[in-house]
């Protein structure tokens, strides 16, 4: 098994919203509980975290690829590489580049001896209208790019279609963005179940059944998002900043991991 992960990416692999460690400044994420039972198979296993909320693909391709080349143990690093969600959600997005842009990094991945994990991402998430379907169609081309990385070069891939029970809001977070710590508990279990490090399908088991809800609360919770989370990111966006300016990795260097 696996001496070294290494995890590249955005706010996904960073862990946000899952438990919060207030003395560490950090959150756990699925990423620190795969590395859990990676670290059981392996007395020697080591763990390393780059990502960084918000960041593009080119700023995690500059910053946090070009570091993880020089860390990884030909043959006995696994190497986690989510990036890409948040090009996504720009007016500029630029298909074709982020497309061999991806590819690049994967290649270069792969060269240096990593075991390469990559994931789609939910082409559809609710919603109707244009722009419902123009991300949809876009979310839907770049998982086309994912898988063809996947089979060009021998990596695994995490499908966001298989994970069903994901499209359920009570695995999410209130800011409709990140996973909330059962959502980040799920994707873990479900990557061991892929790795081969246990057979447990409960993480596929959807919740009980939710009871109804009015109208009046769906706005009003509605209301409370624009507020709390989409006038704020419109706001970072209108004067160029990021949720992750300024902020370091959570492992830069390689770490003895012990659960």
């Amino acid at each position: 098994m696996y001496e070294r992960f290494i995890v590249l990416g955005d706010s996904f692999s960073e862990g946000l919203c899952d438990e919060f460690y207030s003395g560490a400044h950090r959150y756990r994420g699925w990423a620190d509980r795969l590395a859990d039972a990676l670290a059981d198979q392996n007395a020697d296993f080591s763990y390393v975290n780059h990502a960084i909320r918000g960041k593009l693909l080119s700023q995690v391709l500059d910053l946090q690829v070009s570091k993880a080349l020089t860390q990884v143990i030909p043959g006995k690093t696994l190497v986690s590489f989510h990036a890409g969600a948040n090009d996504l959600l720009r007016p500029k997005y630029d298909g074709a580049l982020i497309a061999e842009s991806y590819m690049s990094a994967v290649a270069q991945l792969s060269s240096a001896g990593a075991r390469v994990m990559l994931f789609t991402v939910i082409e559809r998430a609710g919603g109707s209208g244009r722009t419902a379907d123009r991300l949809a169609s876009r979310f839907a081309l770049f998982n086309v790019h994912v898988r063809e990385a996947a089979r060009l070069y021998n990596a695994i891939v995490i499908d966001a279609a298989e994970a069903h029970i994901l499209q359920d809001r009570r695995f999410w977070n209130a800011d409709r963005l990140h996973l909330n710590s059962e959502g980040h508990h799920r994707v873990a279990q479900a990557i061991t179940v892929q790795l081969g490090l246990s057979d447990d399908l409960r993480w596929r088991e959807p919740l009980l059944p939710d009871g109804p809800r009015s109208k009046v609360a769906d706005l009003w919770e509605d209301l409370r998002w624009i507020q709390a989370f989409l006038l704020p990111w419109l706001w970072r966006r209108i004067r160029g900043r990021s949720s992750g300016d300024g902020r370091s990795p959570k492992y830069a260097e390689p770490l003895r991991w012990i659960p």
